[in-house]
């Protein structure tokens, strides 16, 4: 079986923003590239199918996997004690001072999460953010009202987005 055609291009241009999205659901860059490559093969496996732009149906295919991950009971981590040597500097040492939103953020439930990062580090619109995850643009509309209420009410974060 060959590639579908233009399926290479797609993934080329559209990877990194599809990344950027599986990495602010999971918050770790090795969980956003599996689940960018999970979806980008589920994706692939119906490819001659899609109509349009396929950008925002892989993005729900992305959503819809990671909440099916989140499911499962076992997430094939142990919890321990003593912590692992680090293998080296994480990608992310240059933000350790968000650290405080990313915390925040992962403290909300996953339909909150996930319109919020669709919604303000997507920049999709509502609309577009309630065809991406398959609901009502007022259910987008409810959950991004009850996710921003709830950081607000985050006591480990201040107006200023400074650590109390």
């Amino acid at each position: 079986m060959g590639i579908p055609e233009g399926f290479e291009e797609f993934v080329a241009g559209a990877s990194p923003r599809l990344l950027r999205t599986a990495f602010l659901l999971t918050r770790d860059r090795g969980h956003a590239e599996d689940l960018l490559q999970t979806s980008l093969a589920r994706a692939w496996r119906v490819w001659r199918r899609v109509q349009g732009d396929p950008e925002p149906y892989v993005r729900r295919i992305i959503v819809n996997t990671y909440a099916t991950w989140w499911r499962r009971k076992w997430r094939a981590e142990q919890p321990t004690d003593v912590l692992p040597e680090p293998v080296g500097a994480s990608p992310e040492a240059d933000v350790d001072q968000r650290e405080w939103l990313w915390q925040a953020l992962g403290r909300l439930p996953r339909r909150q999460r996930a319109v919020v990062v669709l919604r303000f580090y997507e920049d999709l619109t509502e609309a577009q953010a309630a065809h991406a995850l398959g609901v009502s643009v007022g259910t987008v509309k409810s959950q991004t009202s009850k996710a921003l209420a709830r950081l607000r009410l985050d006591d480990t974060i201040t107006r200023e987005g400074v650590r109390r």
